[in-house]
């Protein structure tokens, strides 16, 4: 999967850094056109996915809330994990 994975990362932090505009957004511009829609001046993450992390409705308070949540369930994983490894660690002594 990392063969996958590792060039898709790449492809997409050179986009980030370097300012690329990615292949699929002029594409999906000249296809809404074609089809009578209107296109949009943004890319993809800031027409689609921006709205969807950060809502109109969103808060600050909502927003540490959310953070503290994402930041406890990881915390909480590690330590379920954590815990898994050091029995077995003991149980190989």
């Amino acid at each position: 999967m990392a063969w996958y994975h590792i060039p898709a990362v790449v492809w997409a932090a050179s986009i980030e850094f370097l300012g690329f505009i990615c292949p699929l957004t002029p594409l999906e511009n000249m296809l809404r056109a074609m089809g009578g829609d209107a296109e949009y001046a943004t890319g993809f993450i800031e027409q689609y996915i921006m709205p969807i992390l950060y809502p109109a409705i969103l808060t600050r308070k909502m927003q540490i809330g959310l953070g503290l949540i994402v930041l406890g369930t990881n915390v909480a994983i590690y330590f379920v994990f954590w815990q898994k490894k050091r029995r077995t660690d003991k149980k190989e002594v």
